[in-house]
């Protein structure tokens, strides 16, 4: 009896030692992963959304420009005729909409809608490590075609985010992000992502960077919405474009 307590007390403690050493892992899977989103910490990113209807047919399609910056802080510029001049700023926990025509910065959710399915926060944030914590939930298949994947199930560790939990699924080998179940804080299941990665430039070497993202709503309208990154490039933007009120006086940026 005592040789078999022995050996139960011996799993328990491998099962609570693995569980501890998952959760230390988590960190630095979503470190690993947000590399194929953003590659740098001050970053330029020329970004177009596209909307398509449930049967495939296109809908609308804008552009922007988005300085994601260290801290927690972006700033999003509105480049379609529709929008010229339009910008949101985030700052941590707070964002604001700045138009072109107003001296008065307006403050917004990360939820605010800009396009489609697309929100404010799925463009200005790009960091999971930074926003999230969690626990890995496993390994099982996902992804087309299917591929060995790591399950982490994340929770938000600040309240400036647009999902209070993600269920975010990486590949196995190199940690790219895959797919992911995104969950306003109503628990609601609001959206659902797909990453497609840039082309190997070799056949024998791996993808770098998420070329798109793709979101299914999963509350209304059913529609499809692409997040395409058309360009990447490090850049520190002046400290003086990351104040709202340097903004509303300043409609054009040089």
């Amino acid at each position: 009896m005592k040789t078999l307590m022995s050996k139960m007390s011996a799993a328990v403690l491998a099962l609570a030692a693995a569980a501890s050493a998952f959760a230390q892992d988590v960190p630095a899977l979503l470190k690993a992963a947000d590399k194929y989103r953003m590659g740098a910490e001050n970053m330029q990113v020329e970004t177009q959304i596209s909307v398509f209807n449930a049967d495939g047919s296109p809908d609308k399609e804008r552009l922007y420009t988005v300085f994601a910056q260290a801290r927690h802080q972006s700033l999003v510029l509105m480049q379609s005729p529709a929008e010229k001049g339009q910008k949101v700023l985030m700052l941590g926990d707070d964002f604001w909409l700045l138009m072109p025509n107003s001296q008065r910065p307006l403050r917004i959710t990360p939820m605010q809608k800009l396009l489609g399915d697309a929100s404010t926060g799925d463009i200005a944030t790009m960091s999971w490590a930074d926003d999230y914590g969690g626990t890995l939930a496993g390994e099982e298949p996902c992804g087309e075609p299917t591929q060995a994947c790591i399950h982490l199930s994340l929770n938000a560790s600040r309240k400036g985010v647009t999902y209070q939990r993600i269920e975010l699924w990486l590949g196995k080998v190199r940690h790219e992000p895959v797919k992911a179940d995104l969950y306003v804080q109503s628990d609601k299941l609001a959206k659902q992502a797909r990453f497609v990665m840039d082309k190997p430039s070799t056949p024998t070497s791996a993808p770098t960077l998420v070329t798109t993202m793709l979101l299914r709503d999963q509350l209304t309208n059913k529609k499809e919405t692409q997040v395409r990154y058309l360009g990447r490039k490090e850049k520190s933007v002046p400290e003086a474009w990351l104040n709202p009120m340097f903004l509303a006086r300043n409609p054009v940026l040089e």
